[in-house]
């Protein structure tokens, strides 16, 4: 049986995800599951709402449910941990704010999952800011594995897909081979240059160069805002579709000449991105939960200078939250 902590439990996307979770669509329909589930001691009543709901429906996967607000009970024994709660962004809060609040989560946090999950745990850093988020929790996870670590990107690969698909005028799985470098945020990159729509490179697909480098490039960066602005509420379907797209992508073995996206620890890796941080590269996985940065992509110029710029504001956030 696989026992999976998704923390943040009665919140909105959570409410879109356990059943989903439950019903066997992310690791499949005949893996028995257990949900370990973290809320703050004030919603705890909500997450009890939600239990019911889970138990109503019946699902034959589903064999344990444990719900708490201290995470060195709730997090006890698993091997799967899906952060999602975190601190929203509130009125007149700066991004180091933010920052500062949230560290308070993930640090307690990553030294609970140190202390009592499973030592082989995968952890899945989604409240944001993800990537630094990622890397608190990492900081305070002692003799946790770093390549167990990731932070999603998933969603804005998402994004960039419909979007390239719906000016191409395709079918969304004809789009590929579509990666989010850095981080998750205004300044994150989605990859138009190595892109292929019905396997041809995208920029020949789509000539409007213009279009690629502007209104492409801001739709998806911005993508998450423009919900807000128009929904009054943030992400929460789309996110909770993303998170299982993008554990799907780690437990199954990638397919010939495919990649997926997610911010994984960058020490090491091939493009002179700096170390020990959270950046999100193009991964494939053997379908063990792990994955392996894709080597070798080229950049142009434009390309370049905007990972620069993604990088820079990971480096910045990384000093800020390890000097705090």
């Amino acid at each position: 049986m696989r026992r999976i902590a998704v923390t943040g439990g009665s919140g909105q996307i959570n409410y879109n995800l356990l059943f989903r979770i439950a019903s066997g669509e992310m690791l499949g329909e005949e893996q028995p599951i257990a949900l370990h589930l973290l809320e703050l001691p004030e919603a705890l009543g909500a997450l009890e709402g939600v239990v019911m709901e889970l138990q109503d429906c019946a699902y034959p996967l589903l064999r344990e449910v444990v719900i708490g607000s201290d995470p060195m009970k709730v997090f006890s024994g698993v091997d799967l941990a899906i952060l999602v709660g975190a601190t929203p962004r509130g009125k007149g809060m700066e991004r180091s704010d933010l920052l500062k609040e949230n560290a308070k989560i993930f640090v307690a946090q990553g030294k609970a999952l140190a202390k009592v999950a499973d030592p082989e745990v995968k952890v899945f850093v989604v409240g944001n800011p993800c990537n630094t988020n990622c890397l608190i929790a990492f900081h305070h996870a002692g003799g946790l594995n770093p390549r167990h670590f990731f932070a999603m990107t998933r969603l804005d690969e998402n994004r960039a897909k419909a979007q390239l698909a719906a000016k191409a005028g395709v079918l969304v799985r004809e789009v590929t081979q579509v990666t989010i470098w850095g981080n998750h945020s205004a300044t994150q990159v989605p990859d138009f240059f190595n892109a292929r729509i019905k396997g041809k490179p995208a920029i020949e697909v789509i000539k409007d160069r213009h279009y690629l480098e502007g209104e492409f490039m801001t739709t998806v960066q911005q993508r998450g805002s423009a919900v807000i602005a128009a929904r009054g509420k943030s992400s929460a379907a789309s996110a909770a579709n993303a998170i299982l797209d993008w554990i799907k992508d780690l437990y199954t073995p990638t397919p010939a000449n495919e990649w997926f996206s997610s911010a994984i620890y960058s020490t090491g890796n091939s493009y002179g991105i700096a170390d020990d941080l959270f950046f999100s590269f193009p991964c494939r996985s053997k379908g063990d939960g792990t994955c392996e940065i894709v080597a070798g992509l080229p950049w142009d110029e434009f390309l370049r200078k905007k990972i620069e710029k993604t990088e820079a504001e990971l480096i910045q956030e990384r000093d800020e939250v390890l000097r705090g």
